[in-house]
């Protein structure tokens, strides 16, 4: 489908990641527990955003192709601890120290200048032989959104609605993160306003479109990861929510079914985990070890 040029191949072992030295938020991040980015992501059920998330990166061909589609395609096994370093180098941004989260993002920064490719066939809107590169501000832009928007959607059906200025703070927050990713200000939308023209005008344009490569990966690496019998029903549930959660256009990209019945199933799920479920749940249980204040000490 492309070629891949990288001194440094995607999934070697050998590439440096980036890892939180402490198992708790630190008070010396570059954001405090305070901040939106952090209020949002430490909620255990906002975890559920990140099938989404994966879904909707995937639905951009060039970003598929440029992050995942040469695991996805060849070795989609290498997927899954791919997946975890990212998702430690996203909780090292919002929860680590600013000292580890620079040296993350310095090191994804090299990563990424170092992976480029050229499509062989056409991709959406764009012809074989285009050129495309991990960095691209476009590409870049589009997967910092996917996350964006997947977390924020979660956290309204599953924690609460966000009030617009919540909204505006928790876009300002990762704006941070984007520029840690090798984004500049300029790169992204300034408003959450903003934000959600964009996010609207790519799924509204041929930019966006789940080509058959992709389908095929993110279904068997997002719906259908391998878990053990016990923990299917599980995997079943969180498919719905997925479902449930997805812009049409890029639920019936992936194929995924859907119809009214389904969809009072999960909104009845959501208004429980909102009025009954998180009124009662200790923030032990609710909130990820990652985002647990730091102990205090002396």
């Amino acid at each position: 489908m492309h070629s891949t040029d990288s001194t440094l191949p995607i999934d070697d072992p050998a590439r440096p990641r980036g890892v939180m030295t402490s198992g708790h938020a630190s008070p010396d991040g570059l954001f405090d527990d305070h901040a939106m980015i952090r209020r949002v992501h430490r909620e255990r059920a906002v975890a559920l955003h990140g099938q989404r998330a994966l879904l909707m990166q995937a639905a951009h061909p060039l970003a598929f192709v440029g992050f995942w589609g040469a695991t996805a395609a060849q070795e989609p096994e290498k997927a899954y601890p791919r997946l975890a370093r990212t998702a430690e180098a996203m909780a090292t941004a919002v929860f680590g120290s600013a000292t580890d989260a620079e040296a993350m993002g310095r090191r994804v920064r090299s990563i990424h200048g170092a992976i480029s490719g050229t499509l062989a066939e056409d991709v959406g809107p764009w012809t074989a032989g285009t050129r495309w590169n991990a960095d691209d501000p476009e590409l870049l832009l589009w997967i910092l959104a996917s996350l964006v928007d997947s977390a924020r959607v979660t956290f309204d059906r599953f924690v609460r609605p966000l009030r617009p200025e919540e909204r505006d703070a928790f876009w300002r927050d990762y704006r941070v993160v984007g520029e840690l990713f090798g984004l500049r200000q300029s790169d992204m939308p300034q408003t959450i306003a903003a934000f959600d023209a964009y996010i609207a005008d790519m799924l509204a344009s041929d930019r966006t479109e789940v080509i058959p490569s992709a389908r095929a990966a993110g279904r068997q690496i997002v719906l259908r990861p391998p878990v053990p019998v016990k923990f299917r029903p599980v995997l079943k549930v969180a498919n719905e929510i997925t479902a449930s959660m997805l812009p049409g256009k890029v639920r019936k990209g992936f194929g995924l079914r859907w119809d009214p019945a389904r969809d009072l199933g999960v909104d009845v799920l959501g208004v429980w985990s909102r009025l009954v479920l998180q009124p009662l749940l200790p923030t032990t249980v609710a909130w990820t070890p990652h985002g647990s204040p730091a102990p205090i000490t002396g």
